[in-house]
């Protein structure tokens, strides 16, 4: 990389999209989907038909709230609610609305990538729970787990919820909850939704709508280089294109280039070719079993306490504590 280009990557987009379209094969990464046009497209996905994710941790809410609730109050002091990955807060109101019905003292701490995101959920909030005590902070999550050792006045309930941990290789989420695991204290708990391994052909349709909303929340991408870095990807031709594998439970997007092509990217001073479908590798959405959950726990210093689910048993609810 010489001296001119290394001055154009000033940001951490910028410098992801210059690596991930130098690399072979070409990738990039999911997070920099969710600028204002993608966080619209993901709250159009959450309400899609067949995206069962969410309606199965909100029945989970809905059907175990007051188990749940036994788990996280405290006999005194309360606790701090940290939900990293906050976004809308849709599933999460539900245990909020609960816990103040309750008289459970607790502040609710979202951490989101998305300003956008944070600054709507607070607005929700305001509107619907005055009174709840509402702490936002915009950070990514490994850039949030050095500062979550600082919540240690009292008890923390550390919140990832609608399967986030999923974007994760295992090797990465060992990672991930490690740190996690070296921010808690003993009478901590981490509560994490993970979307269980299940028939592939739903898995493949939650990922691939017949409205094509995913299509074009995978494509915002492209479309946000254009938008801020002055480039020219044509997105009619990428296509979008999900695969399963059911023996890893790893789920792939992509963006398949359909015609030979050149994009110029004049923010990054980059020339980007493109051979007839060549792929850029997108996002991966993990699947689990108890199985692989126990041992990404063991791997990770952290024990299994408890797990609810829905009533089809397609996703799951799990707390752990530090072992």
């Amino acid at each position: 990389m010489d001296t001119e280009t290394s001055v154009l990557l000033d940001t951490s987009f910028k410098n992801d999209v210059f690596q991930g379209l130098t690399t072979s094969p070409k990738f990039l990464y999911s997070k920099y989907i969710y600028d204002s046009e993608g966080d619209k497209l993901f709250r159009e996905i959450m309400n899609l038909k067949e995206y069962y994710l969410t309606d199965c941790e909100f029945e989970i809410f809905q059907l175990h709230k007051q188990e749940i609730s036994e788990y996280f109050k405290t006999t005194d002091g309360g606790f701090d609610l940290i939900e990293l990955g906050a976004g809308d807060g849709k599933k999460t109101k539900i245990l909020l609305n609960y816990f103040q019905e309750l008289g459970i003292d607790f502040t609710y701490k979202p951490i989101d990538i998305s300003e956008n995101a944070l600054a709507g959920l607070e607005k929700d909030l305001n509107e619907i729970l005055p009174n709840l005590e509402v702490e936002p902070e915009k950070g990514e999550y490994f850039e949030v787990l050095s500062r979550l050792k600082d919540y240690n006045k009292r008890k923390k309930v550390i919140m990832v919820l609608g399967s986030n941990m999923g974007n994760l290789l295992h090797l990465k989420a060992i990672e991930f909850l490690i740190q996690l695991k070296d921010s808690m204290s003993e009478d901590d708990l981490l509560f994490m939704g993970l979307d269980q391994k299940k028939e592939p052909q739903i898995i493949l349709d939650a990922y691939n709508d017949s409205q094509g909303v995913t299509e074009a929340f995978n494509k915002n991408l492209l479309a946000r280089i254009n938008r801020e870095m002055d480039a020219n990807f044509q997105l009619d031709q990428f296509k979008h294109w999900e695969v399963y594998d059911p023996e890893s439970g790893t789920a792939k997007s992509y963006l398949v280039s359909t015609a030979a092509q050149t994009v110029n990217i004049p923010a990054l001073n980059l020339e980007v070719k493109f051979d007839i479908w060549e792929t850029i590798h997108t996002e991966i959405s993990q699947k689990y079993d108890d199985a692989t959950v126990e041992w990404l726990a063991e791997e990770s210093g952290l024990k299994v306490e408890t797990s609810f689910t829905d009533s089809k048993n397609y996703f799951k609810n799990y707390i752990f504590r530090k072992k």
